[in-house]
Protein backbone atom coordinates (compact mmCIF):
# COMPACT_ATOMS: atom_id res chain seq x y z
CA UNK A 1 0.00 0.00 0.00
CA UNK A 2 0.97 3.39 -0.36
CA UNK A 3 0.93 3.92 3.09
CA UNK A 4 3.01 1.03 3.80
CA UNK A 5 5.33 2.19 1.21
CA UNK A 6 5.61 5.58 3.05
CA UNK A 7 6.83 4.08 6.23
CA UNK A 8 9.66 2.23 4.19
CA UNK A 9 10.77 5.02 3.18
CA UNK A 10 10.60 4.34 -0.33
CA UNK A 11 9.30 8.06 -1.27
CA UNK A 12 12.61 9.54 -0.10
CA UNK A 13 15.33 6.94 -0.91
CA UNK A 14 18.64 9.02 -1.53
CA UNK A 15 17.44 12.25 0.92
CA UNK A 16 19.86 12.88 4.19
CA UNK A 17 18.08 11.07 7.26
CA UNK A 18 18.37 14.21 9.16
CA UNK A 19 15.71 15.58 6.58
CA UNK A 20 13.31 12.36 6.61
CA UNK A 21 14.97 10.54 4.24
CA UNK A 22 16.80 6.93 4.21
CA UNK A 23 20.14 8.15 2.64
CA UNK A 24 20.46 5.57 0.60
CA UNK A 25 23.65 5.40 -1.58
CA UNK A 26 23.14 5.21 -5.37
CA UNK A 27 23.54 1.18 -5.26
CA UNK A 28 21.45 1.07 -2.50
CA UNK A 29 18.87 2.79 -4.20
CA UNK A 30 19.10 0.48 -7.46
CA UNK A 31 19.02 -2.68 -5.54
CA UNK A 32 15.73 -1.29 -4.32
CA UNK A 33 14.38 0.43 -7.67
CA UNK A 34 15.48 -3.32 -8.92
CA UNK A 35 12.84 -4.97 -6.59
CA UNK A 36 10.15 -3.00 -7.38
CA UNK A 37 10.71 -3.15 -10.96
CA UNK A 38 10.22 -7.11 -10.43
CA UNK A 39 6.39 -6.46 -9.13
CA UNK A 40 5.00 -3.31 -10.83
CA UNK A 41 6.81 -1.26 -13.55
CA UNK A 42 3.72 1.52 -13.04
CA UNK A 43 4.74 1.95 -8.90
CA UNK A 44 8.15 2.46 -10.39
CA UNK A 45 7.50 5.21 -12.40
CA UNK A 46 5.22 6.36 -10.17
CA UNK A 47 8.11 6.80 -7.31
CA UNK A 48 10.99 7.52 -9.92
CA UNK A 49 9.09 10.45 -11.49
CA UNK A 50 8.96 11.68 -7.92
CA UNK A 51 12.58 11.12 -6.61
CA UNK A 52 15.18 9.95 -9.49
CA UNK A 53 13.65 12.87 -11.31
CA UNK A 54 11.16 14.90 -9.86
CA UNK A 55 13.29 16.51 -6.41
CA UNK A 56 16.51 15.14 -7.65
CA UNK A 57 16.84 18.61 -8.68
CA UNK A 58 16.90 19.69 -5.20
CA UNK A 59 18.97 17.61 -3.62
CA UNK A 60 21.28 17.67 -6.04
CA UNK A 61 21.31 21.51 -6.85
CA UNK A 62 18.99 23.33 -4.01
CA UNK A 63 20.51 25.73 -1.41
CA UNK A 64 19.99 24.68 2.31
CA UNK A 65 16.74 26.87 2.66
CA UNK A 66 15.59 24.99 -0.17
CA UNK A 67 16.34 21.61 1.42
CA UNK A 68 15.30 22.30 4.53
CA UNK A 69 11.56 23.50 3.17
CA UNK A 70 10.80 21.26 0.52
CA UNK A 71 12.78 17.94 1.31
CA UNK A 72 11.20 16.49 4.96
CA UNK A 73 7.28 16.22 2.96
CA UNK A 74 8.81 15.04 -0.11
CA UNK A 75 11.13 12.05 1.44
CA UNK A 76 7.75 11.13 3.91
CA UNK A 77 5.50 11.24 0.66
CA UNK A 78 3.01 13.89 1.92
CA UNK A 79 3.75 15.88 -1.13
CA UNK A 80 4.58 14.10 -4.33
CA UNK A 81 7.44 15.61 -7.25
CA UNK A 82 7.10 16.05 -11.03
CA UNK A 83 9.93 16.99 -13.30
CA UNK A 84 8.42 19.30 -15.83
CA UNK A 85 10.66 19.03 -19.52
CA UNK A 86 8.50 18.17 -22.35
CA UNK A 87 6.62 20.81 -24.15
CA UNK A 88 4.42 20.04 -27.84
CA UNK A 89 7.26 21.37 -29.86
CA UNK A 90 10.05 20.12 -27.70
CA UNK A 91 10.71 16.82 -27.15
CA UNK A 92 14.24 14.98 -27.59
CA UNK A 93 15.16 18.89 -28.32
CA UNK A 94 15.29 20.52 -24.64
CA UNK A 95 16.73 23.75 -25.85
CA UNK A 96 13.69 24.56 -28.32
CA UNK A 97 11.24 24.88 -25.27
CA UNK A 98 9.37 27.93 -25.64
CA UNK A 99 8.17 28.28 -21.71
CA UNK A 100 8.89 31.82 -20.69
CA UNK A 101 9.77 33.50 -17.03
CA UNK A 102 10.53 36.60 -16.94
CA UNK A 103 11.69 38.77 -13.50
CA UNK A 104 8.84 41.04 -11.96
CA UNK A 105 9.03 44.78 -12.31
CA UNK A 106 9.56 44.66 -8.43
CA UNK A 107 12.36 42.13 -8.79
CA UNK A 108 10.72 39.61 -6.22
CA UNK A 109 9.79 37.45 -9.11
CA UNK A 110 9.77 35.52 -11.92
CA UNK A 111 6.40 35.28 -14.19
CA UNK A 112 5.75 31.74 -15.56
CA UNK A 113 3.50 31.54 -18.38
CA UNK A 114 3.77 28.19 -20.81
CA UNK A 115 2.88 24.39 -20.48
CA UNK A 116 4.56 21.16 -20.26
CA UNK A 117 2.86 18.00 -21.52
CA UNK A 118 3.36 14.14 -20.87
CA UNK A 119 4.39 14.85 -17.28
CA UNK A 120 4.28 11.93 -14.87
CA UNK A 121 2.71 12.61 -11.64
CA UNK A 122 1.62 15.74 -13.04
CA UNK A 123 -1.77 15.67 -12.51
CA UNK A 124 -0.99 14.97 -8.64
CA UNK A 125 2.37 16.25 -7.93
CA UNK A 126 2.81 19.44 -5.03
CA UNK A 127 6.05 20.45 -6.23
CA UNK A 128 7.22 20.78 -9.51
CA UNK A 129 10.50 21.01 -10.81
CA UNK A 130 10.23 23.04 -13.90
CA UNK A 131 12.53 25.01 -17.30
CA UNK A 132 11.95 27.93 -18.86
CA UNK A 133 13.15 30.40 -20.84
CA UNK A 134 14.77 33.86 -18.85
CA UNK A 135 16.01 36.61 -20.44
CA UNK A 136 20.00 36.51 -19.71
CA UNK A 137 22.78 39.67 -20.14
CA UNK A 138 25.79 37.57 -21.64
CA UNK A 139 29.23 39.11 -21.25
CA UNK A 140 29.19 41.13 -24.23
CA UNK A 141 25.71 42.74 -22.87
CA UNK A 142 23.26 41.50 -25.06
CA UNK A 143 20.02 39.88 -23.97
CA UNK A 144 19.82 36.21 -24.89
CA UNK A 145 16.97 33.91 -23.65
CA UNK A 146 18.88 30.94 -21.78
CA UNK A 147 16.79 28.39 -19.57
CA UNK A 148 16.67 28.29 -15.87
CA UNK A 149 15.39 25.63 -13.35
CA UNK A 150 12.96 27.06 -10.86
CA UNK A 151 10.72 25.06 -7.53
CA UNK A 152 7.15 25.89 -8.55
CA UNK A 153 4.34 24.58 -5.78
CA UNK A 154 0.70 23.44 -7.06
CA UNK A 155 -0.75 26.75 -4.62
CA UNK A 156 0.76 29.55 -6.41
CA UNK A 157 -2.16 31.27 -8.38
CA UNK A 158 -1.86 30.07 -12.25
CA UNK A 159 -0.72 26.43 -11.75
CA UNK A 160 -3.00 23.68 -13.30
CA UNK A 161 -2.81 20.73 -14.49
CA UNK A 162 -4.92 18.45 -17.34
CA UNK A 163 -7.09 14.94 -16.57
CA UNK A 164 -4.94 11.87 -16.80
CA UNK A 165 -3.66 10.89 -20.26
CA UNK A 166 -4.93 8.09 -22.10
CA UNK A 167 -1.53 5.71 -22.46
CA UNK A 168 -0.51 2.53 -23.87
CA UNK A 169 1.00 1.48 -20.53
CA UNK A 170 2.06 2.71 -17.17
CA UNK A 171 -1.53 3.35 -16.44
CA UNK A 172 -0.63 2.75 -12.78
CA UNK A 173 0.66 6.29 -12.87
CA UNK A 174 -0.04 9.70 -13.78
CA UNK A 175 0.12 11.47 -16.66
CA UNK A 176 -1.08 14.42 -17.19
CA UNK A 177 -0.61 18.06 -18.75
CA UNK A 178 0.88 21.09 -16.51
CA UNK A 179 -0.05 24.73 -17.54
CA UNK A 180 1.29 28.12 -15.95
CA UNK A 181 -0.74 31.49 -16.36
CA UNK A 182 1.26 34.41 -14.81
CA UNK A 183 2.73 32.10 -12.02
CA UNK A 184 4.42 34.53 -9.49
CA UNK A 185 7.22 32.70 -8.81
CA UNK A 186 9.46 33.45 -5.98
CA UNK A 187 13.07 34.57 -6.81
CA UNK A 188 14.26 32.60 -4.30
CA UNK A 189 13.20 29.10 -6.23
CA UNK A 190 15.49 29.67 -8.73
CA UNK A 191 17.22 25.82 -8.76
CA UNK A 192 20.91 26.86 -9.46
CA UNK A 193 21.92 29.90 -10.87
CA UNK A 194 19.87 31.80 -13.62
CA UNK A 195 20.71 30.96 -17.52
CA UNK A 196 21.64 27.76 -16.15
CA UNK A 197 18.90 25.51 -16.08
CA UNK A 198 19.90 23.40 -19.30
CA UNK A 199 22.93 22.02 -17.32
CA UNK A 200 19.94 21.09 -14.16
CA UNK A 201 17.71 19.54 -16.33
CA UNK A 202 20.44 17.09 -17.76
CA UNK A 203 22.50 16.34 -14.98
CA UNK A 204 19.13 15.11 -13.65
CA UNK A 205 18.29 13.29 -15.93
CA UNK A 206 21.70 11.49 -16.20
CA UNK A 207 21.48 11.21 -12.38
CA UNK A 208 18.71 9.20 -12.64
CA UNK A 209 18.97 7.17 -15.27
CA UNK A 210 20.86 3.94 -13.39
CA UNK A 211 17.15 3.95 -11.26
CA UNK A 212 15.67 3.50 -14.39
CA UNK A 213 17.35 0.67 -15.11
CA UNK A 214 17.63 -0.85 -12.03
CA UNK A 215 13.89 -0.73 -12.43
CA UNK A 216 14.26 -2.98 -16.15
CA UNK A 217 16.82 -4.81 -14.44
CA UNK A 218 14.23 -5.65 -11.91
CA UNK A 219 11.12 -6.96 -14.43
CA UNK A 220 14.06 -9.05 -16.52
CA UNK A 221 14.16 -11.22 -14.16
CA UNK A 222 11.08 -11.48 -13.07
CA UNK A 223 10.09 -11.92 -16.87
CA UNK A 224 12.80 -14.51 -17.15
CA UNK A 225 11.94 -16.65 -13.67
CA UNK A 226 8.42 -16.64 -15.47
CA UNK A 227 9.98 -18.25 -18.78
CA UNK A 228 11.88 -20.44 -17.01
CA UNK A 229 9.48 -21.90 -15.26
CA UNK A 230 6.84 -22.76 -17.90
CA UNK A 231 9.74 -24.19 -20.24
CA UNK A 232 10.71 -26.76 -17.70
CA UNK A 233 6.63 -27.46 -16.51
CA UNK A 234 5.14 -27.31 -20.23
CA UNK A 235 5.34 -30.45 -22.22
CA UNK A 236 4.69 -30.80 -26.52
CA UNK A 237 5.54 -32.99 -28.27
CA UNK A 238 6.25 -35.42 -25.90
CA UNK A 239 9.09 -33.47 -23.90
CA UNK A 240 9.79 -30.60 -21.93
CA UNK A 241 9.88 -27.07 -23.70
CA UNK A 242 13.20 -26.52 -22.17
CA UNK A 243 14.81 -29.79 -23.70
CA UNK A 244 14.69 -27.79 -26.95
CA UNK A 245 17.07 -26.13 -28.69
CA UNK A 246 15.11 -22.94 -29.51
CA UNK A 247 13.55 -22.87 -26.00
CA UNK A 248 17.31 -23.28 -24.94
CA UNK A 249 18.17 -20.46 -26.55
CA UNK A 250 15.74 -17.82 -26.22
CA UNK A 251 16.34 -18.58 -22.45
CA UNK A 252 20.27 -18.15 -22.37
CA UNK A 253 19.66 -14.80 -24.78
CA UNK A 254 17.42 -13.88 -22.21
CA UNK A 255 20.28 -14.19 -19.11
CA UNK A 256 22.70 -12.53 -21.49
CA UNK A 257 20.74 -9.27 -22.28
CA UNK A 258 19.95 -9.11 -17.93
CA UNK A 259 23.54 -9.85 -17.35
CA UNK A 260 24.94 -7.17 -19.09
CA UNK A 261 22.13 -4.58 -18.04
CA UNK A 262 22.79 -5.51 -14.38
CA UNK A 263 26.42 -5.08 -15.11
CA UNK A 264 25.96 -1.54 -15.70
CA UNK A 265 23.59 -0.25 -13.78
CA UNK A 266 25.58 -1.30 -10.83
CA UNK A 267 28.94 -0.57 -12.53
CA UNK A 268 27.36 3.01 -13.40
CA UNK A 269 26.16 3.31 -9.85
CA UNK A 270 29.29 1.84 -7.88
CA UNK A 271 31.41 4.61 -9.73
CA UNK A 272 28.66 7.37 -8.69
CA UNK A 273 29.30 6.30 -5.38
CA UNK A 274 32.77 6.31 -5.61
CA UNK A 275 32.64 10.34 -6.67
CA UNK A 276 32.79 10.22 -10.43
CA UNK A 277 30.95 13.02 -11.91
CA UNK A 278 31.78 12.02 -15.82
CA UNK A 279 29.00 9.17 -16.16
CA UNK A 280 27.13 10.66 -18.68
CA UNK A 281 27.96 8.65 -21.73
CA UNK A 282 27.92 5.42 -19.73
CA UNK A 283 24.69 6.24 -17.96
CA UNK A 284 23.48 6.90 -21.97
CA UNK A 285 24.83 3.09 -22.94
CA UNK A 286 22.94 1.86 -19.55
CA UNK A 287 19.48 3.32 -20.49
CA UNK A 288 20.36 2.18 -24.26
CA UNK A 289 20.67 -1.40 -23.44
CA UNK A 290 18.35 -1.95 -20.34
CA UNK A 291 15.36 -0.53 -22.18
CA UNK A 292 16.01 -2.75 -25.57
CA UNK A 293 17.14 -5.66 -23.22
CA UNK A 294 13.88 -5.12 -21.00
CA UNK A 295 11.66 -5.05 -24.42
CA UNK A 296 13.58 -7.86 -25.83
CA UNK A 297 13.19 -10.15 -22.38
CA UNK A 298 8.99 -9.33 -22.21
CA UNK A 299 8.30 -10.45 -25.78
CA UNK A 300 10.33 -13.49 -25.43
CA UNK A 301 8.96 -14.32 -22.26
CA UNK A 302 5.58 -14.10 -24.20
CA UNK A 303 6.60 -16.23 -27.13
CA UNK A 304 7.82 -19.08 -24.96
CA UNK A 305 4.38 -18.97 -23.41
CA UNK A 306 2.58 -19.21 -26.76
CA UNK A 307 -1.04 -18.27 -26.47
CA UNK A 308 -1.01 -18.38 -23.23
CA UNK A 309 1.32 -15.41 -22.91
CA UNK A 310 -0.91 -13.63 -25.11
CA UNK A 311 -3.95 -13.90 -22.67
CA UNK A 312 -4.14 -10.54 -20.44
CA UNK A 313 -4.61 -12.98 -17.13
CA UNK A 314 -1.26 -13.83 -17.75
CA UNK A 315 -0.16 -10.30 -17.25
CA UNK A 316 2.57 -10.29 -19.47
CA UNK A 317 0.67 -8.09 -21.99
CA UNK A 318 0.54 -5.49 -19.12
CA UNK A 319 4.38 -6.27 -19.08
CA UNK A 320 4.66 -5.18 -22.52
CA UNK A 321 2.91 -2.45 -23.13
CA UNK A 322 4.56 -0.99 -19.75
CA UNK A 323 7.67 -1.43 -21.03
CA UNK A 324 7.36 0.35 -24.19
CA UNK A 325 7.88 3.89 -23.05
CA UNK A 326 11.38 3.40 -21.64
CA UNK A 327 12.93 3.47 -25.10
CA UNK A 328 11.26 6.92 -25.62
CA UNK A 329 11.39 8.85 -22.33
CA UNK A 330 13.98 10.43 -20.57
CA UNK A 331 16.18 10.66 -23.34
CA UNK A 332 14.97 9.03 -26.54
CA UNK A 333 17.37 6.01 -27.65
CA UNK A 334 18.05 7.25 -30.95
CA UNK A 335 19.23 10.47 -29.80
CA UNK A 336 21.20 9.21 -26.89
CA UNK A 337 22.82 6.83 -29.64
CA UNK A 338 23.86 10.23 -31.46
CA UNK A 339 24.98 11.37 -28.15
CA UNK A 340 27.11 8.88 -27.51
CA UNK A 341 28.36 8.63 -31.34
CA UNK A 342 29.71 12.04 -30.89
CA UNK A 343 30.84 11.67 -27.13
CA UNK A 344 29.20 15.25 -25.50
CA UNK A 345 29.56 17.68 -28.42
CA UNK A 346 27.54 21.10 -27.89
CA UNK A 347 25.02 20.16 -30.37
CA UNK A 348 24.24 16.88 -28.37
CA UNK A 349 24.29 18.66 -24.62
CA UNK A 350 27.00 21.54 -24.03
CA UNK A 351 29.77 18.99 -22.49
CA UNK A 352 33.29 18.57 -23.52
CA UNK A 353 34.07 21.72 -24.70
CA UNK A 354 37.72 20.70 -25.45
CA UNK A 355 36.59 18.01 -27.87
CA UNK A 356 34.05 20.76 -29.60
CA UNK A 357 37.07 23.03 -30.36
CA UNK A 358 39.13 19.63 -31.38
CA UNK A 359 36.48 19.27 -34.03
CA UNK A 360 36.51 22.08 -35.61
CA UNK A 361 40.23 21.29 -36.94
CA UNK A 362 39.79 17.25 -36.41
CA UNK A 363 43.51 16.65 -38.03
CA UNK A 364 45.39 19.05 -35.60
CA UNK A 365 43.41 16.95 -33.01
CA UNK A 366 43.19 13.55 -32.67
CA UNK A 367 45.28 12.48 -30.42
CA UNK A 368 42.93 14.69 -28.04
CA UNK A 369 39.41 12.78 -28.94
CA UNK A 370 40.84 9.50 -29.72
CA UNK A 371 42.42 9.43 -26.53
CA UNK A 372 39.74 11.07 -24.73
CA UNK A 373 37.20 8.13 -25.85
CA UNK A 374 39.91 4.77 -25.23
CA UNK A 375 40.45 6.07 -21.98
CA UNK A 376 37.37 6.78 -20.33
CA UNK A 377 36.67 3.38 -20.91
CA UNK A 378 39.18 2.20 -19.59
CA UNK A 379 39.03 4.94 -16.20
CA UNK A 380 34.77 4.06 -15.87
CA UNK A 381 35.88 0.24 -14.77
CA UNK A 382 38.95 1.63 -12.61
CA UNK A 383 41.38 1.03 -15.03
CA UNK A 384 44.43 3.66 -15.17
CA UNK A 385 45.86 2.76 -18.47
CA UNK A 386 45.02 1.67 -22.52
CA UNK A 387 46.30 -1.70 -22.87
CA UNK A 388 45.28 -5.28 -23.10
CA UNK A 389 42.35 -6.21 -20.88
CA UNK A 390 43.85 -10.03 -20.47
CA UNK A 391 46.39 -8.44 -17.54
CA UNK A 392 43.18 -7.56 -15.80
CA UNK A 393 41.51 -11.09 -15.89
CA UNK A 394 41.95 -14.56 -14.94
CA UNK A 395 42.79 -16.95 -17.51
CA UNK A 396 39.25 -18.72 -17.93
CA UNK A 397 38.29 -14.90 -19.11
CA UNK A 398 41.35 -14.36 -21.56
CA UNK A 399 39.69 -15.19 -24.50
CA UNK A 400 36.99 -12.75 -24.71
CA UNK A 401 38.97 -10.38 -23.31
CA UNK A 402 41.18 -10.23 -26.05
CA UNK A 403 37.97 -10.10 -28.35
CA UNK A 404 37.21 -6.42 -25.88
CA UNK A 405 40.81 -5.25 -26.45
CA UNK A 406 40.72 -5.53 -29.98
CA UNK A 407 37.09 -3.79 -30.45
CA UNK A 408 38.70 -1.36 -28.41
CA UNK A 409 41.38 -0.52 -31.04
CA UNK A 410 38.93 -1.74 -33.88
CA UNK A 411 36.93 1.57 -32.21
CA UNK A 412 39.87 4.33 -32.17
CA UNK A 413 41.01 3.30 -35.64
CA UNK A 414 37.58 4.04 -37.53
CA UNK A 415 36.80 7.27 -35.57
CA UNK A 416 40.48 8.44 -36.79
CA UNK A 417 39.11 7.27 -40.17
CA UNK A 418 35.82 9.56 -39.93
CA UNK A 419 37.36 12.22 -38.81
CA UNK A 420 39.88 12.61 -41.08
CA UNK A 421 37.40 11.72 -43.71
CA UNK A 422 34.17 14.33 -42.39
CA UNK A 423 35.43 16.71 -39.76
CA UNK A 424 33.11 18.82 -38.14
CA UNK A 425 30.28 17.59 -40.83
CA UNK A 426 30.30 14.26 -39.15
CA UNK A 427 27.34 14.95 -37.10
CA UNK A 428 25.79 15.27 -40.10
CA UNK A 429 26.24 11.43 -41.07
CA UNK A 430 23.37 9.37 -38.60
CA UNK A 431 23.91 6.27 -40.75
CA UNK A 432 27.32 5.99 -39.21
CA UNK A 433 26.85 7.86 -36.26
CA UNK A 434 24.38 5.45 -34.91
CA UNK A 435 26.75 2.81 -35.82
CA UNK A 436 29.43 3.76 -34.21
CA UNK A 437 27.50 4.39 -31.13
CA UNK A 438 26.30 0.48 -31.74
CA UNK A 439 30.32 -0.72 -31.42
CA UNK A 440 30.54 1.73 -27.97
CA UNK A 441 27.64 0.07 -26.42
CA UNK A 442 28.89 -3.12 -27.01
CA UNK A 443 32.37 -2.46 -26.18
CA UNK A 444 31.31 -1.15 -22.75
CA UNK A 445 29.02 -3.85 -22.65
CA UNK A 446 32.10 -6.30 -22.70
CA UNK A 447 33.87 -4.62 -20.24
CA UNK A 448 31.70 -4.41 -17.84
CA UNK A 449 31.29 -7.94 -17.70
CA UNK A 450 34.23 -8.86 -18.18
CA UNK A 451 34.84 -6.88 -14.78
CA UNK A 452 31.98 -8.70 -12.76
CA UNK A 453 32.42 -11.94 -14.15
CA UNK A 454 36.37 -11.38 -12.87
CA UNK A 455 35.07 -10.59 -9.07
CA UNK A 456 33.32 -13.79 -9.65
CA UNK A 457 36.17 -16.07 -10.46
CA UNK A 458 38.45 -14.01 -7.80
CA UNK A 459 35.91 -14.16 -4.94
CA UNK A 460 35.31 -18.17 -5.93
CA UNK A 461 31.37 -17.36 -5.95
CA UNK A 462 29.20 -20.37 -6.56
CA UNK A 463 28.24 -18.62 -10.02
CA UNK A 464 31.48 -18.18 -11.42
CA UNK A 465 31.46 -20.94 -14.07
CA UNK A 466 28.00 -19.65 -15.32
CA UNK A 467 29.06 -16.10 -15.37
CA UNK A 468 32.31 -17.11 -17.42
CA UNK A 469 29.83 -19.15 -19.56
CA UNK A 470 27.53 -16.22 -20.12
CA UNK A 471 30.81 -13.63 -21.08
CA UNK A 472 31.64 -15.98 -23.46
CA UNK A 473 28.97 -15.67 -25.76
CA UNK A 474 28.49 -12.47 -24.72
CA UNK A 475 31.63 -11.10 -25.57
CA UNK A 476 32.01 -13.22 -28.64
CA UNK A 477 28.37 -11.58 -30.02
CA UNK A 478 29.28 -8.33 -29.45
CA UNK A 479 32.68 -8.22 -30.90
CA UNK A 480 31.24 -9.53 -33.76
CA UNK A 481 28.66 -7.04 -34.25
CA UNK A 482 31.65 -4.23 -33.36
CA UNK A 483 33.27 -5.36 -36.47
CA UNK A 484 30.60 -5.62 -38.80
CA UNK A 485 29.23 -2.07 -37.74
CA UNK A 486 32.73 -0.55 -37.80
CA UNK A 487 33.54 -2.40 -41.55
CA UNK A 488 30.59 -0.78 -42.44
CA UNK A 489 31.62 3.01 -42.04
CA UNK A 490 34.05 2.23 -44.84
CA UNK A 491 32.47 0.06 -46.68
CA UNK A 492 31.72 0.83 -50.27
CA UNK A 493 28.43 -1.00 -50.67
CA UNK A 494 27.49 -0.33 -47.57
CA UNK A 495 27.63 3.63 -47.74
CA UNK A 496 26.18 2.85 -50.63
CA UNK A 497 23.43 1.35 -49.12
CA UNK A 498 22.82 4.22 -47.28
CA UNK A 499 22.10 6.84 -49.60
CA UNK A 500 19.71 4.59 -51.37
CA UNK A 501 17.87 4.60 -48.08
CA UNK A 502 18.03 8.11 -47.48
CA UNK A 503 16.59 8.59 -51.37
CA UNK A 504 14.00 5.75 -50.03
CA UNK A 505 12.65 7.39 -47.11
CA UNK A 506 13.02 10.80 -48.73
CA UNK A 507 10.14 9.69 -51.49
CA UNK A 508 8.58 8.10 -49.11
CA UNK A 509 7.86 11.33 -47.33
CA UNK A 510 6.89 13.29 -50.23
CA UNK A 511 4.57 10.35 -51.73
CA UNK A 512 2.84 10.38 -48.30
CA UNK A 513 3.82 6.58 -48.01
CA UNK A 514 4.76 3.37 -49.57
CA UNK A 515 5.48 4.25 -52.86
CA UNK A 516 4.79 0.89 -55.35
CA UNK A 517 1.39 0.11 -55.35
CA UNK A 518 0.60 -3.81 -53.97
CA UNK A 519 1.36 -6.54 -56.29
CA UNK A 520 -1.31 -6.45 -57.80
CA UNK A 521 -0.79 -2.70 -59.00
CA UNK A 522 -4.82 -2.03 -58.02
Amino acid sequence: TIEGLKELGAYGMQVPPEMGGIGANNCQTARLSETIGEFDIGLGIALGAHQSIGFKGILLFGNEKQKKKYLPSLAAGDKLAAYCLTEPTSGSDAMSIKTRAVPSPDGKHFILNGGKIWISNGGIADIFTVFAQTPVKTDSGEVKDRITAFIVERSFKGVSSGPPEKKMGIRASNTATVNFDDVQVPVENVLGEVGEGFKVAMHILNNGRFGMAALLCGTMRSCIARATEHATMRSQFGNKLATYGSIQEKIARMAMALYVSESMTYMLSGNMDRGFTDYHLEAACTKITASESAWFTADETIQIHGGIGFMREAGLERVMRDLRIFRIFEGANDILRLFIALQGLQFAGGHLKDLQRAMRNPTAHLGLILDYGSKRVWRAVGLSTVGSLCEYVPGRLATPAALASRSIEMFGASAESLLMKYGKNIINEQFLLTRLANSAIDIYAMIVVLSRATRAIQKEYATANHEALLVDVICSEASERVQNNLGSLHSGEKLSNFDKMQAVAKEMCDTGGPVPHNPLNV
